[in-house]
């Protein structure tokens, strides 16, 4: 593995909505309708203005990724990863999709530093440990390339979570 990818990329359990990037990743549905999980967090948090520019963005097709400002949050940008549909469950190439379209985002932007956090694991009902190795996969593979990114966060609410997609970069980081 590019030692890129291990410099880059950091794991801890908090609070997404705290994190102090350029951008984080919201666990979206493609009505980009800001509901329950990070979701609600982000809209409690960031205020109005969030949901007010995703609803003038409006659908968007499963997989991809949009971009809004982000409020009151520390973030200047939160990026809506629609892993499902309202109500949905995610699927792993959704969860992929989306994760990559998230990146692209972020380059389209020429941003240094993002935090995502286990997309589709709540209420989309992905399981932890797969959601783990698809995730860091994409964003490896991502980092292979050029970037302008400089710190990837994931930020997990959970021990549990954050365990497994310990795991997952401890045996990533082994086969070098």
């Amino acid at each position: 593995m590019a030692p890129k990818f291990r410099d880059i990329v950091r794991l801890r359990q908090g609070d997404i909505t705290e994190s102090r990037v350029d951008a984080i990743v919201n666990a979206a549905n493609n009505d980009l309708q800001l509901g329950a999980g990070v979701a609600g967090a982000i809209r409690r948090k960031g205020g109005p203005t969030i949901q007010a520019e995703c609803d003038r963005i409006g659908r968007i097709p499963l997989g991809e990724a949009a971009l809004t400002g982000g409020g009151k949050l520390a973030a200047r940008y939160v990026i809506h990863a629609a892993s499902m549909s309202l109500g949905g469950r995610t699927t792993e190439e959704n969860l992929r999709a989306s994760t990559e379209n998230s990146l692209r985002r972020a380059e389209e932007k020429h941003l240094e530093s993002i935090a995502f956090p286990a997309i589709g694991t709540g209420v989309a009902g992905f399981p932890v440990a797969r959601c783990a190795e698809v995730m860091l996969t994409v964003i490896r593979d991502h980092l292979l390339g050029p970037t302008s990114l400089k710190r990837v966060e994931i930020v997990l609410f959970d021990r549990e979570a954050l365990d497994a997609f310990e795991r997952v970069l401890a045996k990533m980081n082994e086969k070098g």
